[in-house]
């Protein structure tokens, strides 16, 4: 299998990177900034996947650079037909890597071969050494791609492989400190995927230092993922291969009643789901209904819903580079179409087969699913009676004097505000467009879901008042289309209190509700902290950094008002900052990450009260200064 300097292959210049960057990485904040180690990680990875190293080392430098080793086969170090050095194009030019030639890699996450020049362009500065043909080389780069040293031999070695070492560029990322948590998680990640890869993380400046590496792969995976649930059974391990995909999967269910499906592509965790996805699923529920059918435990079939409630999955595929088809530059979905026939037979067969020589864990896993089904059934009966008038007086009087609805009955139009306390609700109710937006005042702090039983949780007036208002259902019921709102906004103070009912709601809705986050339907208002008035103009500001910028760059006298609550602003005042649709900002709330989702949910809202003071250590910065100041 050729590597060399034929195998690059140039296919545009680099341009539009730094103007756009957001097109390359998806956003210029923290999760921008630790796309770019990514990027270089995936390409260190892809050597371990085709059998060169075994080690990765990722380190947070002093001066805020990070680096990353592997012991690959060494960038190809020699002269490109451009005329240019071959490192010089891999890292300068866009669309140029051994990803575009088959013969380089068998199996790859870098289908794009966009990462590496992507990370150049967004950085200060760059430095790569290259171990190769006994030798070392070194080329280097600064404002944002600029060959700065061009390559040349530093010294000899018997060792292979690639060493890259970049620092951000700190007038394109809001922040440019990495966080050695979510470095650690994801490094984490994909040592669960590849039994023979070992990743060390350093962290120089705290001197911390962690090392992954796991034999049981996908198995400890989902340990790991269940750690704080009860399992129901052993984890089932599948391993196929079908058209030169291999397809591993490993599942467990849980008494829990959210479903948890992770999945890559090698190595590249696909968020966004895929035809691979859509064969396991499909997979899984013919399984079930054949078992079901074949010794009579229902009359009527399970849905798909029923088959995967409280599972824990992690799908990983390795599909060779000419089958390879991810949408966008951040690989989030496979639209390879031949994955899901794939995964669909191969999931179907081995399961098929699991099932009927394991009876007990068989009859524990088709238990669940029934009950599911049940109490589906039992939920949409009791809807259909509601339709009719049962209940009906009930829900009304639960809403009475609480809800104030919008005249409107166009569910697709309407918006329901979630709203802090009786004196921000008043103001709301005020300022709002009655025609569409409904108000909702809580009262007080709601109930924290993670650590309340279900029965308790549900006799909480608050909690019932939100479920009845919503009308969506709840648990494995909820259903997004039925949903009386297209927008159920979370509107609360711009302070300590005001985050925690935030944190509170969103806890709930997550663990409960969690279809209506994933389609795309919670959202968190954004109200100013600040009221500046200079002469005759007036200026709403978000934030302190806001206010400071101001300051900077106004020298005239002004005054500043700032707001301790929603309550403080006047009606006209909230509706044009905070309600307007055509003036205001609003925080979509979507789950990126469902594995890391669950343990910061688990961690931050649990009893465990450690894991919670490490973390916030880590990643809370506190501060005793005020800018309030005139």
């Amino acid at each position: 299998m050729a590597y060399d300097d034929k195998s690059i292959k140039i296919l545009e210049g680099l341009e539009a990177v730094r103007k756009r960057p957001g097109m390359y990485i998806g956003s210029t904040d923290k999760r921008g900034l630790h796309h770019l180690v990514w990027e270089i990680v995936d390409n260190a990875v892809d050597e371990v996947i085709n059998g060169f190293g075994k080690n990765i080392l990722v380190k947070i430098n002093k001066d805020g650079s990070i680096t990353v080793k592997d012991e690959g086969r060494g960038v190809p170090a020699g002269m490109h037909e451009s005329g240019k050095s071959t490192p010089e194009v891999i890292y300068t030019v866009l669309h140029a890597g051994g990803k575009f030639e088959t013969d380089g890699y068998k199996v790859s996450g870098g289908l794009h071969g966009v990462g590496a020049s992507v990370v150049n362009a967004l950085s200060e500065w760059m430095k790569v050494e290259i171990r190769r043909d006994k030798c070392i080389y070194e080329i280097t780069f600064k404002d944002g791609g600029k060959v700065d040293s061009p390559l040349k031999v530093i010294g000899t070695t018997k060792e292979t492989g690639t060493t890259v070492t970049f620092k951000p560029d700190e007038t394109i990322f809001k922040n440019c400190n990495f966080s050695y948590t979510t470095i650690c998680e994801r490094m984490q990640e994909s040592a669960f995927l590849i039994s023979d890869l070992t990743i060390t993380v350093i962290d120089e400046e705290d001197e911390k230092e962690s090392v992954f590496h796991y034999d049981n792969g996908l198995a400890s995976y989902i340990d790991y993922i269940n750690e704080d649930k009860k399992a129901l059974h052993k984890i089932i391990e599948i391993h196929g291969v079908k058209n030169n995909i291999v397809v591993d999967v490993a599942m467990q269910y849980t008494d829990g009643y959210n479903e948890q499906i992770i999945s890559f592509v090698n190595n590249v965790k696909t968020v966004d789901g895929g035809s691979h996805e859509v064969g396991f699923k499909t997979a899984l529920t013919k399984a079930f209904n054949d078992y079901i059918k074949k010794y009579s435990l229902s009359k009527t079939g399970l849905e798909g819903s029923d088959t995967r409630e409280g599972i824990s999955a992690v799908i990983s595929l390795k599909i060779p580079e000419e089958l390879l088809q991810f949408e966008g530059q951040t690989k989030g979905k496979l639209g390879t179409p031949v994955a899901r026939t794939v995964v669909e037979s191969i999931v179907y067969e081995k399961l098929s087969y699991f099932l009927e020589e394991n009876k007990e864990t068989a009859g524990v896993i088709m238990a669940k699913s029934l009950k599911s089904k049940f109490a589906r059934e039992a939920a949409r009966k009791a809807r259909e009676e509601a339709r009719n008038g049962k209940g009906r007086k009930e829900k009304e009087k639960v809403l009475l004097g609480k809800l104030t609805p919008a005249q409107s009955k166009d569910a697709k139009k309407n918006e329901l505000f979630l709203v802090e306390g009786n004196s921000a609700g008043g103001t709301a109710k005020s300022g709002r467009d009655k025609n569409f937006q409904a108000i909702m005042p809580l009262r007080g702090k709601v109930i924290n879901a993670e650590k309340a039983s279900t029965n308790d949780l549900f006799k909480n007036e608050e909690i019932n008042m939100i479920i009845h208002a919503i009308g969506a259902g709840v648990g494995s019921d909820c259903d997004p289309s039925r949903s009386n709102y297209n927008k159920i906004i979370i509107m609360s103070d711009a302070d300590v209190d005001g985050s925690h009912i935030q944190t509170l709601l969103l806890t709930f809705f997550y663990r409960h509700m969690r279809p209506l986050i994933e389609n795309g339907m919670i959202f968190i208002a954004v109200p100013p902290l600040y009221l500046v008035k200079y002469g005759k103009e007036k200026r709403y500001l978000m934030s302190n950094e806001e206010l400071n910028e101001f300051r900077e760059s106004y020298k005239g006298k002004f005054t500043i008002q700032r707001y301790k609550g929603l309550g403080e602003m006047n009606p006209d005042q909230l509706w044009e900052t905070t309600m307007d649709p055509d003036n205001r900002s609003l925080i979509r709330v979507n789950i990126s990450d469902l594995a890391l989702a669950e343990k910061r949910v688990n961690v931050l809202m649990g009893d465990k009260v450690e894991p919670r003071k490490e973390w916030i250590n880590e990643n809370v910065e506190f501060t005793l200064e005020d800018d309030y100041r005139s």
